[in-house]
């Protein structure tokens, strides 16, 4: 059975830290190409950042650049999001999402984990 299993989400102050993981199970993570996204209430579901099968390529939505930072660790199955400087606007559900493009494309999607940034 394919699942991605998010967690970590909570509640921080602005300026706190969060990390987020993911842990693959089902299928052959280490081929696949990972993301973040996230959805706030009333808006639409946004990628936040990216990163290839192997690690050697990353990418972060401009709004998270220089605070968020994502890695993978193929040997555990796991991506994780490390998410520095939280922002009230950074309130969201976070998921993770996994992408293999090929002949035929393969895509799974977590069931999210709820990062809320409060004072």
């Amino acid at each position: 059975q394919v699942q991605l299993v998010e967690s970590g989400g909570g509640l921080v102050r602005p300026g706190g830290s969060l990390r987020l993981s993911c842990v693959a199970s089902g299928f052959t993570s280490s081929n696949y190409a990972m993301s973040w996204y996230r959805q706030a209430p009333g808006k639409e579901r946004e990628l936040v950042a990216h990163i290839t099968s192997t690690g050697g390529i990353t990418n972060y939505a401009d709004s998270v650049k220089g605070r968020f930072t994502i890695s993978r660790d193929n040997a555990k199955k796991t991506v994780y999001l490390q998410m520095n400087s939280l922002k009230p606007e950074d309130t969201a559900v976070y998921y993770c999402y996994a992408e293999r493009v090929g002949v035929i494309s393969y895509n799974y999607w977590g069931q999210g984990t709820q990062v809320t940034v409060s004072s």
